[in-house]
């Protein structure tokens, strides 16, 4: 179905394998229509609990392609707002996925792909793993990335690295609360199926519920608002299937009905 990707599935679990490993994985319109197009397949795909996000070869993502950058040069200004639209929206259908995403990063994952690893909600990283917001380099800006990198590292972290182009090694990545785990290289499909069997047993109204609720109380204040929505969240999910058979499971020390058998 793909060009530029392969997409395995296993059980609960697509992996999507960004498939160009002669350029890094780098992007261009192609990538983007194609992730677009397989996280909103996926995304509807009820049989998929967790997808993880990879990259083939060397690198995770090494950015854009420099052809497409050099294409992009030339032109249009009507031309480049689409193509920037088209990179915003492949990057918001990760991020807005209403099931548990993960990043797995055992290479370079520049620009775009720095992106990518901030869009997911899981980020899991090799030692072998660096990261950079390079644009500056380029003398443009990390501009569709920048929600999804500064949700994660911060105001003042981005305020460095978005104009220094400094790449970030594994172990800052994980002190900067880009990456949530840093193993060996050999240990990191082993650390990402740790997880996944985590994520697994949460029950997936649940989770879809939570990123929302996530999103509708960072960085706002505590008001009375805020407080009446929250209580309306939890009242309405106590009240749902999912919530009566996951206290019913608990209390008969069963596993869940949503939690795969082996």
């Amino acid at each position: 179905m793909y060009e530029t990707l392969v997409i395995e599935t296993r059980g609960p679990v697509a992996t999507v394998w960004l498939n160009r490993p002669e350029v890094h994985n780098a992007f261009n319109a192609k990538v983007i229509e194609e992730l677009t197009a397989a996280f909103t397949r996926l995304d509807a795909d009820a049989q998929v609990r967790v997808v993880v996000l990879a990259g083939r070869g060397k690198s995770f993502s090494a950015g854009a392609d420099l052809n497409w950058m050099k294409a992009a040069g030339a032109a249009s200004f009507e031309e480049n707002l689409e193509d920037a639209r088209r990179l915003a929206r492949m990057l918001w259908q990760i991020a807005h996925m209403g099931k548990p995403t993960i990043a797995r990063v055992h290479g370079a994952a520049l620009g775009g792909g720095m992106g990518l690893a901030s869009a997911c909600d899981l980020c899991i990283a090799s030692q072998r793993a660096v990261f950079a917001t390079s644009e500056v380099r380029f003398g443009i800006i990390p501009s569709a990335i920048s929600p999804y990198v500064i949700r994660a590292i911060g105001v003042r972290q981005a305020k460095r690295y978005f104009q220094s182009a400094e790449r970030i090694d594994a172990a800052r990545a994980f002190a900067l609360g880009l990456a949530h785990e840093v193993v060996e290289q050999e240990a990191l499909d082993a650390k990402i199926e740790e997880v996944v069997q985590a994520l697994l047993a949460g029950g997936p109204k649940a989770q879809a519920a939570a990123k929302e609720l996530i999103d509708a109380v960072a960085d706002r204040p505590l008001s009375e608002a805020v407080l009446e929505d929250t209580a309306q969240r939890i009242a309405r999910l106590r009240a749902t299937d999912e919530a009566r058979e996951g206290l019913s499971a608990f209390l008969e020390k069963r596993p869940a009905a949503w939690v795969p058998r082996p």
